[in-house]
């Protein structure tokens, strides 16, 4: 049985609805879309922010880790997903060395995405005050994100739990605060203990966006292969699979190549044919041109 698509609220989503969500105790729904069919869908069925994430490069590109993803990379999905986005926020991911050297750096690519991408509003890791409140002052919403920073990968010594001691625990608090003051209008949790999450999300006057961190975030995000299964992968812990869209492929496309081998497809029916009186208009000029070769031979 097919399910009715679910019909998304016509009001745009902002950063401004995103804190009202906060204010009103109204959780905030998110994904991530790599491609317009993906974007699409995601919007259709009302979720409220679309990341454009750099996961993509693992995920769709089938590297490593996020590392390697470039701006343009970025921009060429961010510009594919921008296309089936209508009412979400939609959000593009700072990749790995596109903010990191300077902010001069940060800012002209930021801007790249707004002005090539369509997105407005960019995501960066870690905690950088001074380069959010570069790209506020430039009129660019600042997503930031703290935690486990897959970016950070090689640092952390893996993708780690973080916040788990004292010191990390106080650190994280910190940076929390610092990255509101500085603008930033938003703030992903990743990987971080339940408890942690929800103090910050208490402190905070921004929404904060959870993923495997607790349910006390004011918001959730996952990431759209994880969600149907098409990462090829164990899921992490905080990973709830609502479909096995990886089945679904295998099963479709073994079916189809059976049919092709057994000559089962295409059918009568999904062939095109003549009109039944054109057939014979088309068949004599043929007839005509073997005849006339004959009576040239003769």
């Amino acid at each position: 049985m097919s399910l009715t698509p679910v019909a998304a609220p016509s009001a745009k989503i902002t950063p401004n609805t995103l804190l009202e969500r906060k204010q009103a105790h109204q959780p905030i729904t998110s994904l991530t879309a790599y491609d317009y069919a993906t974007a699409r869908l995601a919007d259709e069925a009302g979720i409220d922010l679309i990341l454009v994430g750099d996961s993509l490069a693992m995920v769709v590109m089938g590297l490593e880790s996020t590392l390697p993803v470039t701006v343009d990379e970025m921009l060429h999905h961010t510009r594919a997903a921008r296309r089936g986005v209508r009412r979400a926020m939609f959000v593009a991911d700072m990749p790995y060395g596109s903010y990191h050297l300077s902010a001069d750096d940060g800012v002209a690519n930021a801007t790249r995405f707004l002005k090539e991408g369509g997105a407005e509003a960019v995501k960066i890791e870690g905690a950088r005050p001074e380069l959010v409140e570069r790209l506020v002052a430039a009129e660019i919403p600042v997503v930031a994100h703290i935690g486990l920073t897959p970016q950070s990968v090689h640092r952390m010594g893996g993708y780690k739990v973080q916040g788990k001691t004292a010191a990390e625990y106080g650190r994280l608090r910190k940076e929390a605060r610092d990255l509101e003051k500085s603008g930033a209008c938003a703030l992903v949790l990743e990987g971080m203990p339940r408890e942690l999450a929800a103090e910050i999300t208490a402190e905070l006057t921004i929404p904060t966006i959870g993923i495997g961190a607790g349910v006390d975030c004011d918001g959730q995000i996952l990431v759209f292969h994880d969600l149907v299964n098409l990462t090829f992968a164990p899921p992490a812990r905080f990973v709830r699979r609502y479909a096995d869209a990886a089945e679904l492929f295998r099963n479709a496309i073994g079916a189809y190549r059976d049919d092709v081998v057994e000559r089962r497809y295409p059918a009568e029916d999904e062939s095109y044919h003549l009109p039944k009186n054109a057939r014979g208009a088309v068949a004599e000029p043929a007839v005509a041109f073997e005849t006339s070769k004959l009576r040239r031979k003769a």
